[in-house]
């Protein structure tokens, strides 16, 4: 979501209301803004010198007036020059990144005939081989980064490097505090807490014990999300309170062990929020201490082992953060920017969704109709066994 500050004039304001809002050119914008094509040019483009009033006037007009620019022309005045937007994400956290995987697929390949190429180079999960990917990817002639931050703190190092050397990085799915990224595309954190909290809130009684399963608190975005829970509940609970905060470290077996000891040590439990997709050894836990149906749970996002656990009772509601859309912003973003000139969002939040059992059937991951919104089998194929 892009927002500007203005700093247009009383002219362009009146020439906007008159006739329906329609694509325009770069002579419309020109018009518009009563400056030369050659200027339009410039602030698109970030190229001559140009008064920050006057980029800012052209580039809200553009965003305003939805400005596309032709791509294969664009294309052509830059010589043709392939365009790499390198991929680091995990292989795999229950089909998350499976999702944020597609929706970055399906996007590149509607710029493919333009130069646009996609290199795809997983790693296993967060503190396992991401800075070797990313570092083997900075090595690269890419124009672009995407990337799942973890937790590791040189990760914000690399990006400055990469940003530095001109290396467009756009954090997916997490955010990495105090560095130089161009943009973050992900759930607002805050927003996931404060609506976990709330639905928690309707499911429970006041004065109510809940326990939160997280993945990482060193996660920027697992720390925000818990923070945010926390200090909502009190709130949407009348008197209820969070009375212990576990991280799983993104592995079922720890959450299986840890949750299954919990239970054994700590009976009067009402509620559970997993603020990360690994619900299912929660599940479980709950199933075998015979809880399942009176401990509440909440949790994060979607995949088709969830379905059961929701037909049963037991997961009450998720939030789901999108991870399809969250691909897709990121190379959109980069696209508008690498080829149009537009600049960054500082942060692009996607608004969750709430998935209960009633609407279940309208989220891609459990869809059988899945294939006509979500990547093309053969274009996913061709894509990663190249890699």
């Amino acid at each position: 979501m892009r927002a500007f500050d203005g700093g247009g004039s009383g002219r362009y304001h009146t020439a906007r209301k008159a006739g329906p809002m329609k694509r325009i050119n770069i002579n419309d914008i020109a018009r518009l803004a009563h400056v030369s094509r050659g200027t339009v040019d410039r602030a698109l483009h970030g190229r001559g010198d140009i008064s920050e009033k006057t980029r800012k006037l052209i580039v809200q007009i553009a965003s305003e007036r939805r400005y596309k620019p032709h791509l294969a022309a664009r294309m052509l005045v830059m010589g043709r020059a392939p365009l790499s937007i390198g991929v680091c994400i995990p292989r795999e956290i229950r089909f998350f990144f499976d999702q944020v995987r597609d929706g970055i697929l399906q996007e590149a390949c509607h710029f493919e005939s333009v130069g646009i190429n996609t290199i795809y180079r997983p790693f296993e999960r967060y503190g396992k081989g991401e800075l070797d990917r990313i570092e083997e990817m900075l090595k690269r002639d890419i124009k672009a980064l995407i990337m799942a931050p973890g937790f590791d703190r040189s990760l914000g190092a690399l990006i400055d490097e990469a940003e530095k050397r001109n290396i467009r990085v756009v954090c997916v799915a997490g955010d990495v505090a105090g560095c130089q990224r161009s943009t973050a595309v992900c759930s607002d954190p805050e927003l996931n807490g404060r609506c976990a909290a709330e639905l928690m809130g309707k499911f429970i009684r006041s004065a109510a014990r809940v326990v939160i399963f997280t993945g990482m608190l060193q996660h920027e975005i697992h720390y925000r999300e818990v923070r945010s829970f926390s200090e909502a509940f009190e709130q949407f609970s009348h008197g209820g309170r969070v009375i212990e905060v576990i991280e799983n470290h993104e592995s079922e077996e720890e959450a299986l062990e840890k949750c299954t000891s919990l239970l054994k040590r700590e009976r009067h439990i009402d509620g559970m929020y997993i603020s990360t997709v690994n619900c299912l050894p929660v599940c479980a836990a709950l199933d075998a201490a015979g809880l399942a149906e009176r401990v509440k749970l909440v949790t994060t996002d979607l995949f088709p082992d969830m379905v059961p656990w929701f037909e049963r009772g037991t997961i009450l509601a998720s939030v789901y953060q999108r991870p399809y859309m969250q691909g897709q912003t990121a190379v959109r973003l980069i696209v508008d920017h690498l080829v149009s000139g537009l600049p960054f969002p500082p942060a692009c939040y996607l608004n969750p969704l709430v998935a209960l059992r009633s609407n279940l059937c309208m989220f891609r991951e459990v869809s059988h109709e899945k294939d006509t919104e979500g990547a093309i089998p053969h274009l996913q194929s061709s894509w990663l066994q190249a890699q």
